[in-house]
């Protein structure tokens, strides 16, 4: 397929994560649409995307630091797992932004701290989009019901990086929260961009194991009763408990309305992750390496029903211990030291799949396949070293499988979706 050479390169040759980053960096000529089948995309004019834009692009190439003996990072993390410098386990103080949150609310509490101590102004992150509830938008949220209004995971794409320039632009500083590639984005746009860099008080990255294109909202939204999008009125895919549901409200073809419900385990593991991208496939970050705090779920233990949230926090630079000490001394925060340990035991499909992308990716490389590029980031030692036999090769010969099945080997131009033809089911 040729080499990478510009932003529309990668969205095209199934390497975009959708961050956004590359709109804030280049806004005349690139800007995020909703794809339905992809998620959210760059459509780019001729002769852009070739300079900052690509060189913050997470989905292009990733690069650690060398590990450093003296950064206080724990080495028997960093291969798996990036720069670690604590962990903690715990929970939002407030009962109702534990209850809210889609683990503890660790998240929504450390943004709505940084507002009420007044150490940032505002807090950039995703929420549902008012006039489309199953699509997303960029929020930079300014006061509690604001956050509130948008906890709980969302399991659908999301691009908060093209609302960078809100934080350049606003009084004071503010918070960042997304995913790990808009973490890894954000962490190249504040190296190029030292104005940014002022304005940022943390970065939170929150655990992600795939961004299911909107085609999977849908698909979950017909399977509960609301088979026409625009019939939608809310989509919640978790939180209001631990793990809690995932809920879609709406109205049937008949005009009834409707609330259905699903199960975590059966909304993502039914439904939603069979629509995620192959870029998602190919993510070797799926813990927020590149952010001041990484934020999860602990699964090292079976949940009972009925108990509350508990997240599992990694403090990665001293920007995030200094926030997260603050934090803990506000009383924002209810948290225990945790053992290294429980990262691996927690999310043990995570580290699999870091394995599994050295495979997935040699694979693409030897059929002329784009694939991303990563640096000190130990996907190699990983595959060798913490995958059976029988992983390993799976990683080859099920991405020889893909390559062929999703048509990887051809360029697949962004298709923008305007939500304004839903009714007639237009594609703009």
């Amino acid at each position: 397929m040729g080499p990478i050479r510009n932003i529309r390169d990668v969205a095209e040759k199934h390497l975009c994560t959708g961050c956004g980053v590359c709109a804030y960096l280049e806004p005349d000529g690139i800007r995020m649409v909703d794809d339905l089948g992809q998620g959210r995309r760059p459509l780019v004019e001729d002769g852009a995307g070739t300079g900052e834009a690509l060189d913050a692009c997470p989905g292009h190439a990733m690069e650690l630091p060398a590990f450093d003996p003296k950064s206080g990072h724990l080495k028997e993390l960093w291969q798996g797992w990036g720069p670690i410098l604590e962990l903690w386990e715990g929970y939002a103080t407030d009962p109702e932004i534990r209850l809210a949150g889609s683990s503890g609310g660790a998240a929504t509490a450390l943004s709505l701290f940084a507002l009420e101590q007044k150490r940032s102004s505002g807090v950039l992150h995703t929420g549902a989009r008012r006039d489309v509830p199953y699509l997303n938008e960029t929020i930079r949220s300014q006061d509690r019901e604001q956050l509130m209004g948008a906890s709980g995971s969302r399991y659908a794409p999301a691009s908060p990086c093209d609302g960078l320039q809100q934080v350049e632009d606003a009084a004071g500083k503010s918070v960042f929260v997304g995913k790990p590639c808009d973490a890894a984005a954000l962490n190249r746009a504040e190296a190029l961009r030292p104005g940014l860099a002022a304005k940022i008080d943390v970065s939170i990255a929150i655990f992600c194991a795939g961004a299911p294109s909107t085609l999977g909202t849908l698909e979950m939204a017909k399977q509960l009763g609301v088979p026409e999008q625009e019939n939608i009125d809310s989509v919640r895919y978790r939180g209001n408990g631990w793990p809690g549901m995932a809920v879609v409200r709406g109205t049937d073809t008949a005009g009834k309305s409707v609330e259905g419900s699903l199960t975590y385990a059966d909304s993502w593991g039914r439904i939603l992750q069979k629509f995620r991208p192959w870029r998602c496939y190919s993510c070797a970050d799926h813990t927020g390496e590149f952010a001041d705090l990484s934020v999860g779920d602990p699964w090292y233990r079976d949940i009972p029903e009925g108990e509350p949230g508990r997240s599992l926090i990694l403090v990665r630079t001293e920007r995030g211990r200094e926030f997260l000490e603050a934090a803990m001394a506000a009383g924002a925060l209810t948290l225990e030291k945790a053992a290294p340990h429980l990262l691996p035991d927690s999310q043990m499909n995570l580290l699999h799949t870091r394995g599994a992308v050295w495979g997935r990716n040699w694979a693409c490389r030897l059929l002329g396949v784009a694939a991303p590029k990563y640096r000190r980031m130990g996907t190699g030692k990983t595959w060798l070293q913490d995958l059976s036999f029988k992983q390993r090769a799976q990683s080859f010969y099920g991405t020889f499988k893909r390559v062929f099945t999703k048509q990887l080997y051809k360029r697949r131009p962004v298709v923008p979706f305007d939500a304004a033809c839903q009714d007639r089911g237009d594609r703009g």
